[in-house]
């Protein structure tokens, strides 16, 4: 071989090898802001109002509970209040899909989005829950039986079932 088709040889493999580089660290760049942007860090109320200036920067998770009357709907916007002990936090969600159906006076929210410098939560998704709707009521099928003063659990199932026994 003469030299000349070493050298062609070795410039199509440094071409091969820094396009194959450059497609690796474009691939790690993706990589690395599609996880710091779909990161969301999960904060109570009291501290997201401890955050300071850090708040404003880092997508956040905030959950409480729904102030009654506070629900203001305008087109695809919902303005409400979230509460938690005695601090409230006013929530605008402008997301793409409706809020859910459980999303009521007193449900439990989660909030996700970003805290905006005019004290308002920005909420790109929501969650709502109203446990104690599914929760079975005591004395109805599904409720934890209360055992009897003075007896176990399995005393106190053997004792009230009316089933066959040896």
């Amino acid at each position: 071989m003469s030299g000349e088709t070493r050298s062609s040889e070795a410039s199509r493999y440094l071409k091969f090898g820094s396009v194959t580089v450059l497609i690796l660290l474009s691939l790690g760049y993706l990589a690395y802001t599609g996880v710091q942007d779909s990161k969301s860090y999960y904060v109570t109320i009291k501290e997201l109002n401890a955050m300071g200036n850090e708040a404003y920067s880092k997508r956040l998770r905030v959950a409480g509970n729904v102030v009654p009357g506070s629900i203001k709907r305008s087109g695809t916007r919902v303005d409400f209040m979230l509460k938690e002990n005695d601090l409230t936090l006013p929530v605008s969600y402008t997301g793409t899909e409706a809020p859910p159906d459980t999303f009521k006076d007193d449900s439990q929210a989660l909030a996700d989005g970003k805290f905006g410098s005019d004290g308002v939560f920005h909420a790109k998704q929501l969650q709502a829950k109203c446990a104690s709707k599914y929760a079975p009521k005591p004395g109805q099928p599904g409720a934890t039986p209360t055992p009897e003063p003075g007896k176990s659990m399995s005393q106190n199932q053997s004792s009230g079932s009316s089933g066959m026994s040896n």
